[in-house]
């Protein structure tokens, strides 16, 4: 079992919701990560699991099958599962990233057919904004959707997705005109819709359970209906979700730095050198004391973005800083417990080489981290 994180809850609900997670995350996730991670397992009954106690519609509306819970408890929740079992936290991520656009720009009637199911556990989602060729030019994309007599025709590849041919539904970017910005649209697409494939899974350094694969449309038809928002506010929606799903992987960025961390005290306090623990040692001492103010200054930065979110303020710099400095924090924390282990940490043995090969990826995913600090920078100097 993980040493407990006080946690910044608002109420009874919020705190026995931690407590099932804490459950679940010490009972189901811990004991399946190794083998899965090593077995390139995707853990689907997992995520039916966690649909089953709330967890895939925590931040949004009761009335369509979420929680209704704050931002901030959603994201302790998501830190608490990546401690975990990375490929899980992330994944709740971006399930929660894939409903944003129906969630927030979809109308009554779309929100009430289909939100109930996606936020229940009964489908999982998945989100395709990159492509081979436009990955930070989120722009570029040239997968096409043409109109048809009774809706839309979608054509092209996306890439990188995580979820690609293990989800029941696909939220994507497709250009229905040729403005580069505002010709494009989005669309909720069923997962077993003709027509929708996905190649082999990619051979990754890490967070092997969780599939990655390129997502083919090759003319798939859509009724009218499964466009969300407007005609051409496809780049808007798209950026809106990023900024929360930014905050996802700074809590996922934290989360595994905390494993880390855990997994350095652990070995620390228990390897003998020169007659003594290592942990004794002022020089061990201050690489997890460092590790540790760095893990709470990220953890500070993602909640006080979350705050804004919740109270309805601009959020997006913020969003851009929690995960720079949570996926920059967890990096540097996972290569600190490589070295306290020292050969140890090394091998697979020991869980400090999945946690080093796992950190890096938070690093890129949803926005690299230098386009965080064109996102920063830029917001910064416009004000």
């Amino acid at each position: 079992m993980a040493p407990s994180i006080e946690r910044e809850l608002p109420d009874d609900e919020a705190r026995e919701l931690l407590r099932v997670v804490e459950q679940v995350a010490d009972q189901t996730l811990r004991p399946l990560a190794d083998e899965f991670e090593q077995t390139e397992t995707f853990p689907r009954e997992v995520f039916r699991t966690l649909g089953q106690v709330g967890v895939l519609g925590l931040p949004y509306p009761v009335e369509v099958g979420g929680a209704g819970l704050p931002y901030t408890v959603y994201l302790q929740v998501v830190e608490e599962l990546a401690r975990a079992w990375l490929a899980v936290g992330l994944g709740v991520s971006v399930h929660t990233l894939s409903a944003h656009a129906l969630a927030n720009f979809g109308t009554a009637d779309q929100q009430q057919r289909w939100l109930p199911s996606m936020l229940g556990g009964d489908l999982l989602g998945a989100y395709c904004l990159s492509e081979a060729q436009s990955g930070s030019d989120a722009a570029g994309l040239t997968t096409n959707a043409q109109r048809t007599a009774d809706g839309f025709e979608l054509n092209g590849t996306k890439a990188w997705i995580t979820h690609g041919g293990v989800a029941d539904f696909y939220t994507v970017m497709a250009r229905t005109s040729p403005d580069r910005n505002a010709g494009i649209s989005c669309f909720l697409v069923p997962g077993d819709s003709p027509g929708l494939s996905a190649a082999a899974p990619e051979n990754k350094m890490g967070m092997r359970a969780s599939t990655t694969a390129q997502v083919i449309l090759d003319q798939v038809v859509l009724t009218e209906d499964r466009m969300i928002g407007d005609p051409g506010q496809g780049l808007t929606i798209a950026l809106a979700a990023l900024d929360a799903g930014r905050l996802g992987i700074a809590a996922c960025a934290v989360g595994l730095a905390q494993s880390a961390l855990d997994e350095a005290i652990r070995y620390s306090q228990q390897r003998q050198q020169f007659g003594r623990a290592i942990s004794d040692f002022q020089g061990i001492g201050f690489m997890i004391a460092d590790m540790a103010t760095a893990i709470e200054s990220a953890r500070a930065l993602y909640l006080s973005a979350a705050r804004r979110k919740d109270a309805g303020l601009p959020y997006s710099t913020q969003a851009a800083m929690a995960k720079l400095a949570a996926t920059d924090m967890c990096m540097q924390v996972a290569i600190d417990t490589v070295q306290i282990l020292g050969g140890a940490g090394y091998v697979q043995d020991f869980p400090a080489e999945r946690y080093f090969r796992e950190a890096k990826v938070l690093q890129i995913v949803e926005g690299t981290n230098q386009i965080q600090r064109h996102v920063i920078a830029r917001n910064l100097l416009r004000s």
